[in-house]
């Protein structure tokens, strides 16, 4: 077991474990991180708690401290400087007339390094654009392709239930969503009803999907020939919530079945 702490990169908003070292650290708390992009500003989302080694990825790496004023000071100038990169990176793009949707840019706390985020359906070959920034800015460039999915996440925005989007403010992860998930709730698979703002299926999707699946187990489909009471018939609708289905007998019309009954 190792002792570590849950927090949220900044920029990112991606959850990482930390080593919290000899800090005493509480929920809610701004710290300094060590990550791959360097020192960065996160928030700790969980308090010092045993995690099983095996769910780690060693070495972990570590908090540096709690947030200084001069940290904060530092990063509101880091944030100033990287939106005037992002727009001049911009700027250029259109010079070297690369297909790249700029989402956002920012330093590390201590500016060795600047990471742009874009968006494009294509693989771009943007060195030329790197050679450039890095002449400019003088310190490493990184310019990482992202899903629209991603995108949504660090935007943000509402969802067509009227909410804040799922991503960008608990989901940490992007599991998997199907048309088959839709399909299984007896939606109407129409793309204005059934995908989020980034154009992709709603990750709502799979949250109802399990027990859609559960519940359908004992019903038939629709569409089955099955016996009945009155006779055979055709399966036509299921109503997972009452257990029911009906089913058209033909000249007997269309009659409803509890599940019990068959």
């Amino acid at each position: 077991m190792i002792d570590v702490v849950v927090v949220s990169v900044k920029n990112t908003g991606n959850i990482y474990y930390f080593s919290p070292g000899d800090l005493v650290l509480k929920k809610d708390d701004k710290v300094v991180c060590e990550t791959e992009n360097g020192l960065q500003i996160g928030v700790v989302i969980k308090e010092k708690y045993a995690e099983k080694a095996k769910n780690l990825v060693m070495p972990i790496a570590k908090v540096v401290r709690i947030c200084t004023k001069e940290d904060f000071k530092v990063n509101d100038s880091n944030v100033l400087l990287a939106e005037k990169a992002l727009s001049y990176a911009k700027n250029c793009c259109k010079d070297f007339d690369l297909d790249m949707n700029f989402v956002d840019a920012y330093y590390n706390l201590d500016k060795s390094q600047l990471i742009f985020s874009f968006v494009s359906d294509n693989r771009v070959d943007f060195r030329d654009l790197a050679k450039k920034l890095a002449q400019k800015y003088k310190t490493r460039i990184e310019l990482r392709q992202i899903g629209v999915r991603d995108k949504s996440k660090r935007i943000g925005g509402l969802g067509p239930c009227g909410l804040f989007l799922c991503c960008n403010s608990f989901l940490t992860d992007f599991n998997s969503v199907s048309i088959n998930m839709a399909k299984n709730q007896f939606l109407a698979l129409n793309p204005t009803k059934i995908n989020g703002v980034c154009g992709r299926l709603l990750c709502c999707l799979g949250y109802e999907n399990d027990v859609y699946t559960d519940l359908k187990k004992d019903l038939p489909k629709v569409g089955m020939m099955i016996d009945t009471k009155l006779g055979m018939g055709k399966v036509v609708s299921v109503d997972i919530f009452k257990n029911t289905y009906k089913v058209d007998v033909g000249e007997q019309g269309i009659i409803e079945v509890s599940k019990d009954e068959n």
